[in-house]
């Protein structure tokens, strides 16, 4: 495995956001995590990737404990996210706006250009390179978003809602982004995500949180019948 998350718990006050969580991501696999709004997903990752503190649990990144260590070291060990609510700097250019991400690794200006020209080929943005970042579609923004982040150069990856707003054509292209990051990238991807077509189509394996605890865990068709994820979060619209 290359990621374990053992027993975290989140308080807010009397809040409990995450309840004792536990689980692991093996090397190149693609971890679908769903769940209503406030089941604590984004939390989660908050804590894995470093932006808050566990109240008690911790994470462990290929075999050293991370939960505790600031956002910057966690992302120069190899852990990057991207964020449900895209948050480029709109009056950088795409380029300037990956280039925040290269520098993560780079050790000049020069390696720096080469990693964003890179990441921009590879996400498909690369004629948009000198647009301000405002002037970007949304589906062209969260591909913004992958581009920043694949540029620090993760080797686990967690991915907020990225197609969360596409319509279909956007969301299979996204879709095979995905699989081709860990293909070709050798990546590890956790992707939260509520398209339910996108995370059974690219996930090897799916959790489910509800109100802050894990529900369930599994293959994508095991979980899609499971009574429970039915009943707290799929209903009767359950994937179709």
């Amino acid at each position: 495995m290359i990621l374990e998350v053992k027993g975290i718990t989140k308080r807010f006050g009397g809040l409990t956001a995450c309840d004792n969580i536990s689980f692991s991501v093996d090397e190149n696999e693609i971890l679908g995590l769903i769940g209503s709004n406030g089941a604590g997903k984004t939390t989660l990752f908050n804590m894995i990737s470093g932006t808050i503190k566990p109240t008690q649990g911790e994470v462990i990144f290929k075999g050293t404990k991370i939960s505790g260590l600031e956002v910057d070291s966690i992302c120069k060990l190899g852990i990057v996210r991207t964020f449900q609510i895209v948050k480029p700097f709109r009056y950088l250019t795409v380029m300037e706006n990956v280039l925040v991400g290269a520098y993560n690794r780079a050790n000049s200006s020069n390696q720096a250009m080469e990693i964003a020209d890179e990441a921009l080929e590879y996400l498909g943005l690369y004629d948009k390179r000198n647009v301000l970042a405002k002037e970007l579609t949304l589906a062209q923004t969260k591909k913004l978003e992958v581009a920043r982040a694949l540029a620090t150069g993760p080797q686990v990856l967690l991915l907020d809602e990225v197609m969360a707003g596409l319509n279909n054509t956007e969301v299979n292209e996204m879709m095979d982004t995905i699989k081709r990051l860990r293909d070709e990238r050798k990546l590890t991807i956790i992707a939260v995500e509520h398209v339910m077509k996108a995370i059974m189509g690219i996930s090897d394996r799916i959790i489910v949180l509800n109100e802050g605890r894990k529900i369930a865990e599994g293959l994508p068709s095991d979980v899609i019948q499971n009574p429970e994820v039915i009943k707290s979060y799929l209903g009767e619209k359950a994937y179709a």
